[in-house]
């Protein structure tokens, strides 16, 4: 009893003797924020981002191709079970202060030569020429956090954990942009396909009176040969539409984790809708939201928990082991209670003198790595913030496009018009109509476009302001 009184008296000692526990401060690093977005005329905290994916994106067939992605896509689904794997790691992780343990059982016979001391001495003493030996222990060993490595080896597990979780969040928010900006694009190739096919008809209709005025002798063959060509250029740009219809419902299959097929929609582009009011809120709001900017905020924690685990290495470690259990040279009295019975405890300070500078140098590395996060964290932010800045910028510019385009539209379908009766009228001639019809056509397939943009600048703001991973 006064020996084990005193073994922790010696253990009592070592740990008041290093008893100054080393912490490392974290200071969040200044982002250098803006009070505002560019082009926004007053700070609100209003947001769009604050609407999850379902209030934001209001199309039935939308929403089920988005909830597809969300449960089928691979990424996704790969980020995912990255979680799953961390969480299991954190878990692992919550029982580093606690000692390990472990059973060993082993059992030994050993014959040493007859004309050694041992040999000799065995069958003197023992009367046989061989030694028995077995033994069942339990081993114990434990490290004291003193300086918190333990406690920062946790940290660094959680951080990880919480890494995966964003990460998995931005490839979520990523995939539903993804599949709104397809959504919208196929449905901008169905609207330029019927334009295609309207202004075929039209071309059909310009090359027949061509033909009927060039067996009549009002009108030369080239003029045929021009109508022709018109009507082969439109056949040709709805062919290429239709490739690019499939190519594009095969895409957003993929992105929804199913084989290419055909996209079922029963809309056209200009029954979507979208919020108008479309406001970005305030930018320390968006840096807090944003997954991508979360996941380098805590990079940056992680390195600051690492710095701390390589001082922590330099500093003196104290170390207890323990083993007891039942020993005999017999093998019919090795679990004689209390005979058998053996124990021992160790406990000691290790202080880390030379080691070739390994430790001096993980401490630097460790700590130019966290100066590297500060600026990763930092270019982050400000990408994140040229984003959204981008998205306003184009949404409010695509505004007066649409407005725009709309009006060049009707100006030349007025102009198809009036170019067909100065034909029939013999006022005009037939690359007048050719003219008219190729300008309008590709006036339309231009609106389309704009329509699109403008659709996919939203859906870029909605990602850029960190909305839809809920």
């Amino acid at each position: 009893m006064k020996r084990v009184k005193n073994f922790l008296i010696t253990i009592a000692l070592a740990l008041a003797s290093v008893s100054c526990v080393s912490k490392l401060a974290y200071t969040e690093p200044d982002a250098e924020l803006p009070d505002q977005f560019r082009t926004t005329a007053t700070a609100d905290t209003a947001s769009i981002a604050n609407l999850e994916w379902k209030e934001f994106f209001r199309d039935p067939i939308l929403q089920r191709l988005i909830e597809k992605g969300i449960t089928k896509n691979y990424d996704l689904q790969i980020a995912l079970q990255q979680v799953a794997a961390s969480q299991e790691k954190l878990k692992q992780a919550r029982y580093l202060q606690y000692p390990d343990i472990g059973l060993g059982v082993s059992g030994q016979i050993s014959r040493p030569s007859r004309n050694s001391m041992n040999g000799q001495s065995l069958n003197l003493f023992l009367g046989q020429n061989h030694v028995e030996d077995y033994n069942a222990a339990f081993n114990l060993s434990w490290e004291a956090d003193i300086w918190g490595k333990i406690k920062n080896q946790k940290e660094v597990s959680r951080i990880q954990y919480l890494q995966t979780y964003e990460a998995s969040k931005a490839i979520q928010t990523q995939i539903i942009a993804a599949i709104a900006q397809g959504y919208y694009n196929l449905l901008m190739l169905d609207k330029q396909l019927k334009i295609a096919q309207f202004n075929l008809e039209l071309s059909n209709n310009t090359l027949t009176i061509t033909q009927k005025m060039w067996e009549s002798g009002d009108t030369t063959s080239l003029g045929v040969q021009q109508a022709t060509a018109q009507k082969q250029s439109t056949e040709l740009l709805i062919s290429q539409l239709e490739q690019n219809i499939a190519i594009q419902e095969n895409a957003l299959s993929i992105l929804t984790g199913e084989m290419p097929a055909t996209v079922t929609r029963t809309i056209e582009m200009s029954d979507t809708s979208l919020p108008q009011d479309i406001s970005a809120g305030l930018p320390a709001a968006m840096v807090s939201r944003r997954p991508d900017v979360r996941q380098q905020e805590l990079a940056l924690l992680e390195s600051n928990a690492m710095v701390g685990i390589a001082q922590a290495n330099m500093y003196p470690s104290l170390k207890i082991t323990a083993n007891g259990g039942v020993n005999s040279f017999r093998f019919d009295n090795w679990f004689q209670i209390p005979a058998s019975l053996f124990g021992s405890a160790l406990g000691g300070i290790t202080q880390p003198i030379f080691q070739k500078r390994q430790l001096k140098t993980d401490l630097e590395v460790a700590k130019i790595q966290r100066e590297k996060n500060v600026l990763t964290f930092r270019q982050a932010v400000l990408n994140a913030v040229g984003e959204v800045s981008d998205a306003l910028v184009s949404n409010e510019n695509l505004k007066v496009q649409e407005q725009k385009a709309e009006e060049q539209v009707q100006t030349l379908k007025d102009g198809i018009k009036s170019a067909q009766m100065l034909y029939k009228g013999g006022m005009a001639n037939y690359l007048e109509v050719i003219t008219a019809q190729g300008n309008s056509l590709q006036a339309e397939l231009n609106l389309a476009s704009v329509k699109r943009q403008r659709l996919s600048s939203i859906v870029d703001l909605y990602r850029a302001l960190g909305g839809g991973w809920k």
